[in-house]
Formats: C-alpha cells, sequence, structure tokens
C-alpha cells in the first residue's frame, strides 16, 4: 500500500491536501480503499454544509460494506466531486487523484493536528 508523502491524514483514514488558497481537498487513503474493496457508491456532502471535526459527513460504499467518511477539520464544505461520485471505482485504482470534497477550515492550523505521512504509515503497520 502506498502513502502519499506529500499528504496530511486523518487516523480514520482520510487524507489530506492544504491548497494555496488555504482550503483542503479531501479523499481516502489507499490503506483504507484496499480494506473497503470494491467501491459501488458514494454519497457526497453538499456544499455550504457546515461540519465538525470528526462528524460523518459522507458514505462510501464497497461490495464488502458501507463505510463512513468523517471531516478531518471543522468548517464549510465548499464543494464535492459528482465526477467521482458516477465513477466511484476510480478510486480503488488511484486513490490520492480521487477527492471526495473540499472544506474551507474553521482554523487551519487544526490541519497541523492531523498525521505526517509518517505517522500515518506508522499507524496502519507500513
Amino acid at each position: 500500500m502506498s502513502v502519499n508523502q506529500n499528504l496530511k491524514y486523518a487516523a480514520s483514514h482520510e487524507w489530506v491536501k492544504v491548497e494555496a488558497d488555504g482550503t483542503i481537498t479531501v479523499g481516502i487513503s489507499d490503506h483504507a480503499q484496499a480494506a473497503l474493496g470494491d467501491i459501488v457508491f458514494l454519497e457526497l456532502p453538499e456544499a455550504g454544509r457546515e461540519v465538525e471535526k470528526e462528524e460523518a459527513v459522507a458514505v462510501v460504499e464497497s461490495v464488502k460494506a458501507a463505510s463512513d467518511i468523517y471531516a478531518p477539520v471543522a468548517g464549510t464544505v465548499l464543494a464535492r466531486n459528482d465526477a467521482i461520485a458516477d465513477t466511484p471505482e476510480d478510486i480503488n485504482n488511484n486513490p490520492y487523484d480521487s477527492w471526495l470534497f473540499k472544506i474551507k477550515p474553521t482554523d487551519l492550523a487544526d490541519v497541523d493536528g492531523l498525521l505526517t505521512a509518517e505517522a500515518y504509515a506508522a499507524n496502519i503497520g507500513e
């Protein structure tokens, strides 16, 4: 399994990319997609939704199970990736290019509390 070294991670297996404008892009890790198996459906949050840190905001369904996706930080959902909702299997092929939603954090400093790639790799036993 791969862990992208340029991203931050939540212990609940979401990856986070901090964009130049301070927004964050969220997806699920390679470890998460491998554990879920073939992904067949996504339920993504609506733009404009206020979310709390660690709040369940999306659902990923696979042939094995359904799993909640959590907001890694508090903030406002700015966008969701409707294209990936139409082709959820793309997450299995390229999880780090398959973003789910974007959040404008209430406090960008909350991103500092997320796991580094090295800490996440250790957390999943890599």
